[in-house]
């Protein structure tokens, strides 16, 4: 497979150097942790909001630090949890006297990481609280969860709660916020290829030519099942069909609707997928409101892409709406 590589153990550091060097007006880059936070920040007049997860899913989440989203980001290695320290060391370095919000996907690597160094700080006397973002309906445990897997619902939680923090809503104000939109929140996605690990330069897993891992994670883990490749009209409908059972969707819904694609679908395909997508979501009656459409968190190179549904209320459709200023940008 090939790869824009140099060394694969400097893949993650070159890839966040880049980052920095293209924003040098929002963003610092602190190599020793990995760690990706705006240029203004720490700020007194908000609540710090961090997320990690291992590096692999970009843009998520070093690529969504800016205002109006993250205050910072201190990913791991490809599909790693950061270690403690990493976690540690930014919350000492960006706590604001508003509080600490950290982000967390709920995998277990990920949640030993962030748990433990919320306790370190909390000792040092730093308020901190944490938010677990498990939007996958695929399965319920995973190879590396116990429970729901978070995935691409992590951009609406991320985006509502950065909103709010830029309006100067307190901790427990953004936790009650974050915990209402993951609650609305259900995504599936579906792999028609494997993802390649710069550290491993062959695919993650074995996917034959004619089949696709419907429920697939972002780490390759595997899904409901493998099935026959089908027509795009099938096999996004299925996943619809799965998004809208779980969250029960009704004809008096209003939705935020998104396609994420999962590192290697072109955007033509994500337009057609959301077509078929929105359809399908709305010929009982619901409504959809805000769209998106793109990568959001990804998995590498995977051909393949997730749905994600959010039932939205006034509330929550404010806080989408809110403006942001992040790395990613068209122009």
């Amino acid at each position: 497979m090939k790869k824009f590589v140099n060394d694969p153990k400097d893949f993650v550091a070159e890839m966040l150097q880049g980052l920095a060097l293209a924003n040098p007006d929002t963003l610092v880059y602190v190599p020793e942790y990995n760690l990706i936070h705006r240029s203004d920040a720490p700020s007194d007049e908000r609540v710090t909001i961090i997320q990690g997860s291992g590096s692999g899913h970009e843009p998520a989440h070093v690529m969504t630090v800016g205002p109006g989203m993250l205050t910072a980001a201190c990913p791991g290695d490809v599909f790693a949890a950061p270690p403690v320290d990493y976690v540690y060391e930014t919350i000492k370095r960006l706590a604001s006297s508003k509080g600490v919000l950290l982000i967390v996907n709920n995998y277990t690597g990920d949640r030993m990481a962030f748990e433990m160094a919320q306790e370190m700080a909390s000792a040092e006397g730093i308020d901190v609280r944490t938010l677990f973002v498990d939007d996958d309906v695929a399965v319920q445990d995973s190879l590396y969860t116990v429970g729901r897997r978070g995935v691409a619902g992590n951009f609406f939680v991320m985006k509502a709660v950065g909103a709010a923090a830029e309006a100067g809503a307190d901790l427990d104000e953004l936790v009650r916020i974050g915990e209402k939109v993951n609650a609305a929140t259900r995504t599936m996605g579906l792999a028609l290829t494997a993802c390649t690990p710069p550290s491993k330069g062959a695919p993650l897993f074995d996917l034959e030519q004619d089949k696709v891992e419907f429920g697939v994670g972002i780490h390759g883990e595997p899904g409901r099942m493998r099935v026959e490749l089908a027509s795009a009209n099938r096999m996004v409908t299925d996943l619809v069909d799965a998004v809208a059972t779980d969250l029960q969707v009704s004809g008096d819904d209003r939705l935020a609707l998104m396609i994420n694609g999962l590192g290697g679908t072109p955007i033509s395909e994500l337009y057609l997928a959301y077509g078929i997508a929105h359809r399908a979501i709305t010929a009982g009656g619901a409504q959809v409101t805000r769209s998106y459409v793109g990568e959001y968190c990804t998995s590498l190179d995977m051909a393949g892409l997730s749905v994600t549904a959010v039932r939205v209320d006034e509330e929550i459709e404010k806080l989408l709406a809110a403006p942001a200023e992040i790395a990613v940008r068209v122009f």
